[in-house]
């Protein structure tokens, strides 16, 4: 699907990080006629975050600025397979996040006027409406934490993580834009004047005045090669999937209270997910823990799924910073470094927005006003975003 190339000794732009977000950045690129363009990654395409997430699409945030951008994300993914001739198997079934408390109600009342004041179809659900849209879930008062009320969401659905990789990848290389993986960055160099002038890997020396970060969970690494320190930490999320059933579940489902999210894939399995570790870390091994919590809480909201066995669990990286927010766009620090990090749990779902409005920015040198609210500079401004309320578990 796409060719192996000799790493060139110069390029027009370098992107670090082969997953959604490098190869839609390469693919927006090569759409406005710069395609002398590399996309390097320490491993293979799309094995980090890429294909470890749970491949939930929403956009029903809480704040203006994060309702505008996943909204504009959620439009991108419903074109994309007619865009890169590819399937990518995106079922927009539904996204249900349920309220165990009172305060937990007040949010997603909060968020339901925002989504429909910014034109987002969302809105709040009685326990009723709840048992008529999943039969299976436990609305009864027997739970330890009884259902109250659920922010429903129409356009959100899960896709196919590996078709969308894939399919950017594809049309990358059709575009005769170069991917090169196995290529690790070792380091950034600098120039006097405070602008990118190499970037060192594995596999040789490169010129370039742009770079990209779009390394998810090793972005504060890359960044420092650069002399530049993030706002952010790096903690393991695991996920797991049970053994194939009968469909039974045709919406996502999330428990803010509960740190679970639950969804059924067109072959059958339950795929579950929970809250980020509770300490950061590189590891990406599973831990009892995670599965322990998970299957009781799941257990909560589906009792059904007592006897179901677990085929496997796994974890990827998530970049936290500490308003829940991205990280996108240039930095005053080093000229021709640009981010493209900070996605957390929520990176999957903002892959194409984000692709196509970094690929603006680089091709006209000005930030796109959709993306500007992401800036660094926000925290030494003092304009944190505040989207942790739908974005800690939320998915």
């Amino acid at each position: 699907m796409w060719h192996r190339h000799n790493l060139k000794p110069a390029y027009d732009v370098v992107i670090i990080g082969a997953g959604v977000h490098g190869l839609a950045i390469a693919y927006y690129l090569g759409k406005r006629g710069i395609t002398r363009v590399a996309v390097l990654d320490k491993g293979y395409l799309g094995g980090g975050a890429s294909g470890r997430n749970t491949a939930i699409i929403r956009s029903n945030y809480r704040t203006p600025q994060g309702v505008a951008f996943y909204d504009e994300s959620v439009k991108l993914y419903e074109r994309l397979a007619l865009e890169l001739d590819y399937n990518v198997m995106f079922s927009q079934q539904g996204h249900l996040t349920v309220a165990h408390t009172d305060r937990g109600v007040t949010t997603l009342r909060e968020r339901a006027e925002t989504n429909r004041l910014l034109g987002v179809d969302s809105r709040l659900v009685s326990v009723e409406e709840i048992a008529e849209l999943v039969p299976g879930l436990d609305v009864s008062t027997k739970p330890h934490q009884p259902i109250l009320a659920g922010l429903y969401h129409p356009p959100g659905g899960i896709i196919r993580h590996d078709a969308v990789v894939w399919g950017y990848a594809r049309g990358v290389d059709r575009q005769g834009i170069e991917i090169h993986p196995f290529t690790e960055v070792t380091g950034i160099r600098i120039d006097s004047a405070r602008r990118v002038e190499e970037v060192i890997t594995s596999r040789g020396t490169i010129a370039t005045r742009t770079v990209v970060n779009a390394t998810a969970g090793w972005c504060s690494t890359i960044a420092h090669m650069a002399g530049i320190e993030l706002p952010i930490v790096t903690y393991p999320l695991q996920a797991l999937v049970t053994e194939r059933l009968k469909p039974f579940l045709h919406h996502v489902i999330v428990s803010a209270t509960l740190h679970v999210y639950i969804n059924q894939t067109d072959r059958g399995e339950v795929v579950i997910g929970e809250e980020i570790d509770p300490y950061p870390s590189y590891h990406m091994g599973s831990t009892l823990r995670f599965m322990e919590n998970a299957a009781a809480h799941t257990l909560e909201l589906f009792p059904c799924l007592a006897q179901v066995k677990v085929l496997r669990q796994w974890a990827g990286l998530c970049d936290m910073p500490p308003d829940f927010a991205p990280i996108i766009g240039t930095v005053d620090e080093v000229e021709g470094f640009i981010f493209d990090v900070g996605w957390g749990t929520y990176g999957f779902k903002a892959g194409p927005a984000a692709g196509y409005r970094v690929a603006e920015l680089i091709a006209t040198g000005k930030t796109p006003a959709v993306i500007e609210p992401f800036a660094l500079s926000r925290f030494a401004n003092l304009q944190p975003l505040g989207e942790k309320a739908a974005a800690a578990v939320s998915h």
